[in-house]
């Protein structure tokens, strides 16, 4: 035990090695030459391990981002050939599966071939023809924002953080390279090269973040998460969508229903008693339910402890999100805003905070409010948010009722 103890922190230093020596202006060939064979072997969990030792250590996240392309690299010989283990039909896994196939499919024989015809005649037709895969590929939104919603939060409560926030900080990348693909295809000024380089920059991002779900992320959410976690992402995933397929067959799983059961059964009477009134626990969330706008409530702790549920809700919000970090919820580029703000609430320097966004249609008002006992003590802070394009629309007076 003490030989098999002795060699996996020893691998785990060569591990870290080979991640510096990159990090330091290496090659990858140099890298592979030299450590090939301490790699051999290599799991899901020891990579995983290693990222969080040099977290923990005090490389940021952005550093092992930017290196994250080439790691997978260096240890894809050996990643490749661990066994994955089956997954039913309907599972979360087998869906992200399903999903990266249909992408990759998209990629090959959508976008690829199109993207050939652009460069050798980049007429209107052929720009539009790109404009409307780029658009679908757009989709993986959904693939990404599923992973980040759901198995994030889960992998995080057996802190395993450094792999996520990687993870995460690439996505954004892809994200942030599809949009400004889209504009540039929108606003088409001849800059034919400058566009066939970023597609095929964009795809051959997502196709090594493929690489690092099936390889890395998958095989080591199966070995980590119970089943009852894996219902919970599958209950939730409907909320959030699909990227291009979607499940072609329900996930036949009996404790599924159990729960579901269970779920309908709980108690919904209790009533809480307020200064100006008492309302049941039932009223309380069909109200906050009613109100025309996302409502998020984290404690004092950072911990999100409630969210509501408008039907018309503009960011998605997953039940894994309660009891998850706020810093964990948000992209590593955009952690630092979040933590700014929540010390200028903390100190009492702010009592709240605006912010307005433009999304396609939807004019977002964004605002924060930091709650406080009646003898100013921090509680936690109320994050509201609300399409106020209706709002801005208003004209004239209406004091009729509507038919």
């Amino acid at each position: 035990m003490s030989e098999l103890i002795n060699n996996r922190e020893y691998r785990q230093e060569i591990l870290k090695e080979v991640i510096r020596e990159l990090h330091t202006g290496k090659t990858v060939d140099e890298v592979k030459a030299k450590f090939g064979k301490a790699i051999e072997g290599v799991s899901p969990s020891e990579i995983s391990a290693m990222e969080q030792e040099l977290v923990k250590e005090g490389l940021p996240i952005e550093e092992i981002q930017n290196l994250c392309d080439v790691h997978a690299a260096v240890f894809k010989g050996s990643i490749e050939e661990i066994h994955h283990p089956e997954e039913v039909p309907g599972h979360p896994i087998h869906t992200l599966r399903q999903e990266n196939d249909a992408i990759q499919e998209h990629i090959l024989e959508n976008i690829n071939p199109k993207l050939e015809a652009f460069r050798i005649e980049d007429s209107q037709n052929n720009i539009n023809n790109l404009i409307e895969d780029i658009n679908l590929l757009w989709d993986i939104d959904k693939h990404y924002s599923r992973k980040e919603n759901l198995i994030f939060p889960y992998l995080e409560k057996y802190n395993i953080t450094a792999p996520p926030k990687v993870m995460w900080g690439v996505d954004d990348e892809i994200r942030a390279l599809l949009k400004e693909i889209k504009l540039l295809l929108k606003d088409y000024r001849g800059n034919k090269d400058e566009v066939v380089e970023k597609i095929k920059h964009a795809t051959k991002q997502i196709e090594e973040m493929i690489f690092k779900e099936e390889s890395i992320l998958f095989p080591m959410a199966l070995e980590t998460l119970t089943e009852d976690e894996w219902i919970e992402i599958y209950d939730e995933s409907d909320e959030i969508g699909y990227a291009i397929i979607s499940p072609d067959t329900e996930w036949k799983l009996k404790r599924v229903d159990v729960d579901r059961k269970e779920k309908n059964n709980s108690l919904k009477d209790g009533y809480v008693k307020f200064e100006t009134g008492i309302l049941s626990s039932e009223e309380i969330n069909q109200i906050f339910n009613a109100i025309p706008g996302d409502m998020t409530f984290i404690d004092k702790d950072d911990i999100v402890k409630y969210f509501s549920q408008d039907e018309n809700r503009i960011f998605p919000r997953t039940k894994a999100v309660i009891g998850r970090s706020v810093q964990n919820c948000h992209p590593p580029a955009s952690v630092h805003v979040v933590e700014k703000l929540l010390v200028d609430f903390k100190s009492g320097k702010k009592d709240s905070e605006d912010f307005w966004i433009k999304m396609g249609d939807l004019y977002v008002l964004i605002r924060y409010f930091a709650i406080r006992d009646e003898n100013g003590e921090y509680l936690g802070t109320l994050e509201f948010t609300q399409d106020i394009a209706p709002i801005r629309a208003i004209e004239g007076e209406k004091r009729l009722l509507s038919d």
